[in-house]
């Protein structure tokens, strides 16, 4: 079995084939191809801790486990491991850091999301927070968007960037919404990835008023929490679109400029094994990580 450190996994994943890696196990998700079950996770007191296990025909078999420790200072809120197992026996294959994974993956599949939905001329993005997420989103959406105006935004300075943006990016664990519908330029794209207890980032009349909502997977989207978006219930399940089903033309993305569109992100585990898979065929190449043997296997 490969093991591969945080540094291992940020040396070798491939952000330029992410978002490309993401679109082919979305679209096998929304072709029931792939499978997963909703996040579970069992409170500890100070934390949750979530385990997202899946399998994509492109990515493979395996299981993210993730906790979320809101308090911490010192480290990042957001720590994850990714197991990895060889589809047609279970054995073991690889074990690496997820935390990496989890923020680029997360950022990566809300800019295929912009790359779907928002106006091919956009140009101007607003990134909503400044934490790890903030940051990732930096990275990613500029490969799939020519934006000549990146607006990133801490507390007090949302309603300034969000004005005439035509892509406004939340990723702020907030309970309360940063971003109001009245700010918002017409036909703009608006995605969220935070995750805020008892509450949202996003205003309710966003999400109702949206032309279009996407999602990862409807199952998830509309799962009881710590998988599901609560405030997408109002839609309803017949009320939002899966990011593969545009991508396999099954349903319709964007259909005209003027149109309001929203992603809401909830994290499924297809998207680990996508960005996992990369890495793992990227260390197997350049001979990174370390070899270990959990048990001799007898013929």
């Amino acid at each position: 079995m490969l093991v591969l450190t945080r540094s291992e996994v940020e040396e070798v994943l491939d952000l330029d084939k992410l978002v490309d890696a993401l679109a082919a196990a979305h679209t096998e998700l929304s072709a029931d191809s792939a499978k997963l079950v909703p996040r579970v996770g069992v409170w500890s007191g100070s934390g949750v801790l979530g385990a997202m296990p899946g399998y994509a025909p492109t990515a493979g078999l395996g299981c993210k486990l993730v906790t979320l420790f809101e308090g911490n200072r010192d480290r990042p809120t957001h720590q994850a491991l990714i197991a990895l197992f060889e589809p047609d026996t279970g054995t073991p294959t690889a074990l690496m850091d997820g935390t990496y994974i989890t923020a680029m993956r997360t950022a990566a599949a809300a800019a295929l999301a912009t790359k779907l939905l928002s106006r091919p001329e956009s140009s101007v993005l607003a990134i909503l927070g400044t934490g790890v997420q903030s940051r990732a989103a930096q990275e990613m959406f500029p490969r799939v968007r020519d934006f000549t105006d990146i607006r990133v935004a801490g507390r007090g300075e949302y309603e300034d960037a969000v004005r005439g943006a035509d892509v406004v990016h939340c990723t702020t664990g907030a309970t309360e919404p940063i971003v109001r519908w009245d700010w918002l330029a017409p036909g703009a794209h608006v995605s969220s990835v935070g995750y805020g207890h008892g509450g949202s980032e996003l205003d309710p009349e966003i999400v109702s008023r949206a032309d279009l909502v996407a999602v990862e997977q409807r199952d998830s989207a509309f799962a009881p929490l710590p998988a599901g978006a609560p405030e997408l219930d109002p839609r309803g399940r017949d009320g939002v679109v899966e990011l593969g089903e545009i991508i396999g033309g099954t349903r319709e993305g964007r259909t005209s400029p003027e149109q309001t569109t929203l992603y809401k992100s909830v994290g499924v585990a297809v998207q680990d094994l996508a960005a996992a898979a990369l890495v793992l065929a990227a260390a197997r190449e350049r001979g990174a990580g370390s070899e270990i043997e959990l048990e001799e296997i007898h013929a």
